[in-house]
């Protein structure tokens, strides 16, 4: 019983955060433009497209938070530019269908204001907040609704239009269907909830069933306050009639209005804060384990603020009004460009392996995006197609999964990655290759020093004494940040490098006099922390050893410890490992070594 309340208490922030301009608004467009059954065209895979994310997603076994950091790095670009584009859709479509009609050139002032306070309610509280927000926001939004709606028995203002189904409308139907049951996947606030369902002990199937159900009903409501108002289309600069403000245009001189402005307030309001709360949710985990090394210059709370996906939203909204646009310009994305990319992350959730190509899938997706506007004036055909170019981003991954490929594990289960690439990827240089006058340097990405073991450094029975291992991984070491920092000084270092683990797998034995080579790289590193790879090699004998080394980076003077300092970063920088995991691998915890 306690898990149904907490499922069924996060459907209102479901359906609210869905309700963003793209359902508000056209939901009044094809009612007034098509009539019911064109209405319910749209409508029911809308909701069916957001009921089969979290049918999905749970009935795959699958752990959300787990499936969710698994990918968020990779497609973190992709599901950037999907808040984009719903936080500017919104705003254009409040601003242009609602406020603009009531506030005149104060509406834009209006929005801004929306969604200044909406950051700062995201800013405030936290997701399990923000649901008690929205549960009261959705009464709130349904009682302004209700009064919005005529008295009784008045006909309505103006008459209403055929609704008769055209070549438009058909065109529309195929990018309809892909950016409804793409949507939800692309966007990082139902993966939030998802995650947040999970953690609260709630089904995210039923919440998503209950919250799809919600948002259908909400989308009946505007549809039926729309035929019930009536109202004229306006023509856009495309020469195609809309009818998303033709219930305001209808009300002109009615305090109802008022109500419906207080209704569209609230729902972009719910698209708002939630878009801020879920990218710094998200661009904070990313950057966390980020091995970007502009982050050692530009604090990472400042790349990864919700500022500037909303900054580029106001830009988009800015430019669509500029150019007298229609909202369909700003909706077409969902359909086209971010298709490709969509489906290759859908693919990777359902344990394919994912081919994932950024640049294929945008230049597919600018492509389609392309068809999709010239076929939206000019041809319903090529309208009707222009999905299917935007999904080709994502044959890569289809035709690695026919030509045989096995399937994935899900992201949830995915092993993390192998500290050691095989022993015969890295190969050591034969002999005659190996210039006896170089004792160091770099060679094909690695830093080797050579040497030759003496009695000095065997033991009673003959062989080189362990710990001589150690010891000449450690000189490698000191010789490696010498070629990195030639200029550092121990003398006035605003920082110290310590060793926080040390690991050597012993493989082999060598002895006097047998010339050994010490290979040392960079493995992977984060924000605080650099791992180096080592392998010793007897030219006789082949691999001795390998292992691994942790190393931290210390004040000086407080030794608190700090993020990799500048001056490592820039010395390191030609070294950094061309493709490295982006999370280090736990370290336990224990004394730290210098």
């Amino acid at each position: 019983m306690r898990r149904v309340k907490v499922s069924l208490s996060w459907s209102p922030t479901i359906a609210m955060s869905w309700l963003w301009g793209l359902g508000f608004f056209y939901s009044m467009h094809v009612a007034m433009a098509y009539g019911w059954l064109g209405f319910f065209a749209f409508a029911i895979p809308n909701a069916i497209g957001l009921f089969l994310f979290g049918h999905v997603l749970e009935s795959r076994g699958n752990d959300p938070g787990r499936v969710f950091g698994a990918i968020q790095g990779t497609y973190m670009g992709l599901l950037l530019a999907a808040q984009v584009f719903a936080v500017a859709v919104t705003a254009f479509a409040f601003t242009r269908y609602v406020a603009s009609s009531l506030l005149g050139p104060g509406a834009a002032v209006m929005t801004v204001m929306l969604l200044l306070v909406s950051c700062a309610v995201g800013r405030a509280t936290t997701l399990v907040q923000l649901r008690k927000v929205h549960a009261a926001y959705l009464c709130a939004g349904v009682a302004a609704a209700a009064l919005a709606f005529p008295p009784f028995g008045d006909a309505p203002v103006r008459a209403l239009p055929p609704g008769d189904i055209d070549a438009l409308f058909l065109g529309l139907v195929l990018p309809t269907l892909v950016g409804f049951l793409l949507g939800p996947w692309l966007d990082v606030q139902q993966w939030h909830r998802a995650v947040e369902i999970r953690r609260a002990g709630g089904s995210v199937r039923a919440s998503y069933a209950a919250g799809a159900a919600g948002f259908f009903v909400l989308l009946v409501i505007n549809a039926a306050l729309a035929r019930a108002w009536g109202g004229e289309g306006a023509m856009a600069s495309d020469g195609i009639v809309n009818y998303h403000g033709s219930a305001v245009a209808a009300m002109a001189g009615s305090w109802h209005r008022y109500a419906l402005l207080a209704w569209a307030a609230i729902a972009a309001v719910s698209t708002f804060d939630g878009a801020y709360q879920s990218i710094r949710w998200m661009t904070s985990s990313v950057l966390t384990k980020s091995n970007a090394p502009l982050l050692a210059f530009v604090p990472a709370s400042l790349v990864g603020s919700p500022v500037w996906p909303l900054l580029a939203a106001c830009i988009a909204w800015a430019a669509a009004s500029q150019a007298g646009l229609s909202m369909m310009y700003l909706m077409l994305p969902y359909a086209t460009l971010l298709t490709g990319g969509g489906a290759c992350l859908v693919a990777e959730v359902f344990g394919l392996r994912s081919a994932y190509d950024r640049s294929l899938c945008w230049l597919l997706g600018l492509a389609s995006a392309l068809a999709f506007v010239v076929g939206y004036t000019q041809s319903a055909w090529l309208l009707a197609l222009s999905p299917l170019l935007g999904l080709a981003g994502a044959l890569p991954t289809v035709a690695r999964r026919m030509a045989g490929g096995r399937e994935a594990p899900s992201p949830a289960v995915t092993a993390p990655a192998p500290a050691f690439e095989p022993e015969q990827v890295v190969a050591l240089p034969p002999p005659d290759r190996i210039c006896p006058t170089q004792a160091h340097g770099f060679e094909q990405g690695w830093y080797v020093m050579r040497l030759t073991p003496t009695y000095d450094d065997t033991n009673s029975v003959g062989n080189v004494y362990f710990a001589n291992y150690v010891r000449w991984v450690g000189k490698c070491r000191e010789l490696f940040f010498n070629a990195c920092m030639p200029d550092f000084d121990l003398q006035d270092t605003s920082f110290y490098v310590l060793t926080k683990s040390f690991q050597h797998d012993f493989k082999r034995e060598t002895k006097e006099f047998e010339d050994v080579v010490v290979k040392l790289r960079i493995g992977s590193h984060n924000r605080k922390f650099v791992t180096l790879l080592h392998e010793v090699h007897g030219l006789r004998q082949g691999l001795l050893g390998k292992g691994e080394q942790s190393l931290m980076f210390v004040d000086s003077k407080t030794y608190r410890p700090l993020d990799i300092p500048r001056s490592i970063v820039s010395g390191f920088l030609p070294h950094w490992p061309k493709e490295s995991p982006l999370t280090l691998r736990p370290v336990a915890d224990g004394a730290l070594a210098g």
